[in-house]
């Protein structure tokens, strides 16, 4: 199982160039399932997740090529319209296929979700969603087993829970649903507007992109298109901390900088110096003094769960007393007692983390308990004096490309080992 060795106390300096969104190339890759057309998907991070849902994919009798940084995706025959535990027992996005195969085939058979233990992603809002449009629905032995032999018909869904996969699933049933959908207290994140993007392309009629509320036009068939991919804002977000953290100077390029306003407004807050050099690149460095203060996520435009481990593990670097309060997940601070191994002084209490500033951290063996409590230890340890060996970092490979490569060319002494 490969690890992570890093010897901190180098300040970072350069220029990272940030890889196509993850969270956006998982449902666009779903989305191929709705045309027999082929479907051009560019800049696509080679992560594990990206390869998992490829495999799917194939599984479901799509064929799918990558070359030259683009990925074909050509779904005429769905021979297998399911996703086996076999194939997605590691990734959580696999209710994204939920919606697109019983929009296109009228059945799906989807194993229950996987992947991090960072709490209950319910899979209710996507059957309720689902049922609403006409599908039936049974959850028996792991598996979601939807139904709608006549085809999906367009309704008025309102979520109970702002929830980007379920948006994003139910747009995907939507657009090819007969007459017009509604979809109410809809998830804003530049994903879910990425996808809809895509889905105007092959041929969608959506209005709405953006903000809370979409509204679908459901059309008889869906064609093939070419999309690029937005860049990735919470690898963006992971390496601008990564640049406060060590006290460096890092520039950021090829990135959407409003897509992680939320995050550049707290480091400023902190002392941080940010800029924008032009419309596609931000420059952090760190001021004289980096002063501690709260964060709460929220859902988009407000601060990124993903982004929240990142930042706790800059404010066992500043100055005073900071609380973290995460709204989204139930179990996101397991990286807190990782962080204390290495001498960060964190307290938790229920959805509330208690951080005292600024403490020495030590390099020390620690293990990765999901992909973003994992991007946290590695910028502890690029911070931290000694040595520090993180386990289990599979979970980083789910979602960053190549990370310790970008990390090196900046200054980092950082190696993956055995």
């Amino acid at each position: 199982m490969d690890k992570f060795r890093i010897r901190g106390g180098r300040p970072l300096r350069g220029e990272i160039a940030i890889s196509g969104a993850k969270n956006s190339a998982l449902p666009a890759l779903a989305a191929c399932l709705l045309t027999e057309e082929p479907v051009e998907l560019g800049r696509i991070p080679r992560v594990r997740d990206i390869r998992t849902m490829e495999q799917l994919l194939a599984h479901t009798g799509a064929k799918v090529q990558v070359a030259n940084g683009c990925t074909r995706v050509e779904a005429r025959h769905l021979e297998r319209p399911e996703a086996p535990y076999e194939v997605v027992k590691t990734m959580r996005a696999s209710s994204l296929v939920l919606g697109p195969l019983v929009a296109r085939t009228g059945v799906a058979r989807v194993s229950m979700p996987g992947g991090c233990a960072i709490g209950a992603r319910p899979i209710d809002l996507h059957v309720s969603a689902l049922e609403r449009l006409g599908a039936t629905l049974k959850q028996e032995h792991g598996y979601l087993e939807a139904s709608a032999p006549d085809g999906l018909k367009g309704a008025r869904v309102v979520f109970d829970r702002i929830t980007v996969t379920g948006t994003e699933d139910l747009l995907m049933a939507a657009v090819l649903a007969q007459g017009e959908t509604v979809i109410e207290n809809a998830a804003r994140e530049p994903e879910v507007g990425d996808l809809a993007a895509l889905l105007t392309k092959m041929g969608a009629r959506i209005e709405g992109a953006g903000t809370s509320t979409l509204r679908v036009q459901g059309v008889e068939k869906l064609g093939g298109a070419s999309h690029t991919i937005i860049p990735d804002r919470i690898e963006a977000g992971t390496f601008l901390v990564a640049g406060a953290i060590t006290s460096g100077d890092l520039t950021i390029t090829g990135c959407i900088p409003e897509h992680f306003h939320a995050l550049t407004m707290k480091l400023e807050q902190c002392g941080c110096l940010v800029e924008q050099p032009d419309g596609c690149a931000v420059r952090v460095r760190r001021g004289s003094t980096l002063t501690a203060v709260d964060m709460t996520t929220e859902e988009h435009p407000g601060f990124a769960t993903d982004l929240q481990a990142q930042y706790m593990a800059l404010m066992t670097q500043a100055e005073g007393i900071s609380i973290v309060t995460e709204t989204i997940f139930e179990n996101r601070f397991m990286h807190a007692l990782e962080l204390a191994r290495m001498g960060a002084q964190i307290r938790i209490d229920g959805r509330k983390a208690i951080i005292a500033g600024p403490r020495a951290l030590s390099g020390a063996q620690v293990i990765a308990s999901d992909l973003r409590a994992s991007a946290s230890l590695v910028l502890a340890g690029l911070c931290a004096w000694g040595e520090t060996l993180i386990d289990r970092v599979y979970h980083i490979d789910r979602g960053y490309e190549k990370i310790e490569a970008k990390l090196q060319g900046v200054g980092a002494d950082i190696e993956r080992a055995a």
